[in-house]
């Protein structure tokens, strides 16, 4: 049973960079961690191959600068067992549209998996986009906002989905697609012998030609959505200070509130 389990290597979130002329973010030479959500989906993923047992085995996916090999390796010393970097120019300024795209022709090259795990969200677009994205372009069943997987076997999986009111049981047929939030698990620390293996660890680049991407679908040209001006909100002005009686001050703010809206 092949599992994959999807990452992005982010900025910092004191490192943030935006380049001027593009408006994307500056991801080469910039201090950059892996996702949080997505360390949260490495975990879950490397727990659902620990309850599978023998013939399990965990695959990480990134698409991003040659620098993201970092990140990969990151999962390697956690427990992943093997990985691919999907980096070249051509996928530059890719939207969540592109990127699922992209995402989905490599997991189509993969081949043989069962289930797909991804973060949340990625915690510099906060679109919560690429995984069901994904799930669209393979045209399999996702689960969105996974808390628990109660039960798991190579046909079918019972998960709890986390609402805004408690949760939802729901059973879905493998393969497909699972994004986790925080509340899921704690992610492990890496093991002595997993930096060793990581460190070892070669790491394949896939370009666009090596997943058979069609470039009318990829980077900026193929992205439907485009980020037209990136600024700095002006400063609030102060506010206004009322003081008194409660009585006083309603009778006040009635008053100012009937001048903006009345003129």
């Amino acid at each position: 049973m092949k599992i994959l389990v999807l990452i992005k290597q982010v900025p910092d979130t004191t490192d943030v960079k935006i380049d001027p002329e593009t408006n994307t973010l500056k991801r080469e030479g910039v201090a950059s961690i892996i996702n949080p959500f997505d360390m949260y989906a490495i975990e879950e993923a490397l727990r659902v191959k620990e309850r599978i047992g023998e013939g399990c085995g965990v695959v990480a996916i990134s698409m991003g600068p040659p620098q993201a090999e970092e990140a990969l390796k990151e999962a390697i010393s956690m427990g992943c067992d093997s990985a691919v970097l999907l980096s070249d120019r051509k996928f530059a300024g890719s939207d969540t549209w592109a990127t699922s795209y992209t995402l989905a022709q490599a997991i189509r090259k993969i081949g043989d998996y069962k289930v797909i795990f991804c973060g949340k969200q990625a915690s510099d677009g906060d679109t919560a986009q690429v995984g069901p994205g994904i799930s669209m372009h393979l045209d399999i069943p996702q689960v969105t906002y996974v808390k628990k997987i109660e039960n798991i076997d190579i046909e079918k999986a019972t998960l709890e989905r986390m609402t805004e009111e408690g949760y939802d049981v729901i059973e879905s047929p493998l393969p497909a697609v699972f994004t986790v939030v925080k509340e899921i698990n704690e992610p492990r620390l890496p093991s002595l012998k997993g930096k060793m293996k990581a460190k070892k660890a070669e790491v394949p680049v896939w370009g666009a030609g090596d997943i058979g991407c069609e470039e009318d679908k990829i980077g900026l040209d193929g992205s439907p959505t485009r980020v037209v001006k990136v600024f700095t909100p002006p400063a609030r002005e102060g506010g206004q200070l009322i003081e008194g009686e409660p009585d006083e001050v309603a009778s006040e703010l009635s008053g100012i509130l009937k001048s903006i809206v009345l003129g």
